[in-house]
């Protein structure tokens, strides 16, 4: 199976739709006036597809367990066809979309398993995803086109060359997976003042998007949060808060990061872990959702 251990856990879902043909009048008032020997289709069929999306990942390989939450089948008859349709909710790391197709197909191949002592010429239409909802695909136009980033990584041995700048590399790649080019990229120590000048410097540069990695633990050079918190003008503590319960699922050290997160000016600014790791999994955390801000901060509703 795909590895989504790294995903976000998020409201997923998912509506299908099947069709299925009968061949005459008589086998829709059958249907209708419950007088198919096989018993109610519609109820019989509704239960065959509430199994069918709870068990999907048994008949699908790469299909993941998941908890469905809620599922909805509905038939509606339309002159010699009839049309099925499957709704299903998830709270969890991937979609539910094959759940709902599958719940669609086994409602639509057990309407035909009971009709077909009656109606010789059944046919199963197209079965088909109509619309999902949840997860990174939701997220669109949610910054500017140009947004100017900085990656800055505060680490002593780092801004003598000593070490090669990891947690760097992993910050970039991930922002440039979301579609921003325009990254500005340094080290420095840590230290208090070194780290305020660079911020304040990059801020009046232009910069929109500022990301820290380092110094947010607990040794006496770890001062990154402490040098950013004075220039945040309007602190966001749920991004943080994002952050580390993310990685707190993943790590229980995660709890011990001590990152800020705000605006200064027009400014966001971020201050992530300085392991590699920690990087990648805050960024994982926060991108692209904190990407919304900038239309939020432009007043755009998100719907």
């Amino acid at each position: 199976m795909v590895d989504i251990t790294h995903k976000q856990t998020t409201l997923r879902q998912a509506l299908a739709v099947a069709t299925l043909r009968v061949s005459s009048q008589e086998t829709i008032d059958a249907i209708l006036e419950r007088r198919v020997p096989k018993g109610d289709v519609f109820e019989f069929s509704r239960a065959a597809g509430l199994l069918a999306c709870k068990r999907t990942y048994e008949a699908i390989p790469d299909c993941h367990p998941l908890p469905v939450e809620f599922t909805a089948i509905t038939h509606a008859v339309s002159g010699l066809e009839i049309t099925v349709r499957v709704e299903v909710h998830t709270v969890y790391k991937t979609g539910v979309e094959v759940e709902a197709m599958h719940g669609a197909a086994i409602t639509a191949l057990t309407m035909y398993d009971m009709l077909k002592p009656i109606d010789g010429g059944l046919e199963i239409g197209s079965i088909r995803l109509e619309e999902k909802k949840g997860g990174k695909g939701d997220v669109k136009h949610a910054y500017p086109a140009n947004l100017r980033t900085a990656v800055v990584t505060c680490s002593d041995s780092v801004s003598k060359g000593l070490h090669a700048d990891t947690s760097g590399d992993v910050i970039e790649e991930k922002l440039r997976s979301h579609g921003l080019p325009h990254i500005e990229r340094t080290a420095i120590p840590d230290d208090f003042t070194t780290i305020q000048q660079t911020a304040a410097k990059l801020i009046a540069d232009g910069c929109q998007l500022i990301v820290f990695t380092g110094g947010t633990g607990l040794s006496e050079r770890d001062v990154t949060p402490d040098a950013i918190r004075p220039l945040l003008e309007r602190e966001l503590p749920g991004v943080m808060e994002a952050a580390r319960g993310y990685g707190q699922q993943r790590t229980p050290y995660a709890m011990l990061s001590r990152g800020v997160a705000g605006f200064s000016g027009s400014t966001l600014l971020l201050t992530l872990p300085g392991s590699p790791r920690g990087a990648a999994e805050s960024m994982e955390a926060l991108f692209p959702y904190i990407l919304h801000v900038f239309r939020v901060k432009e007043g755009v509703r998100h719907d």
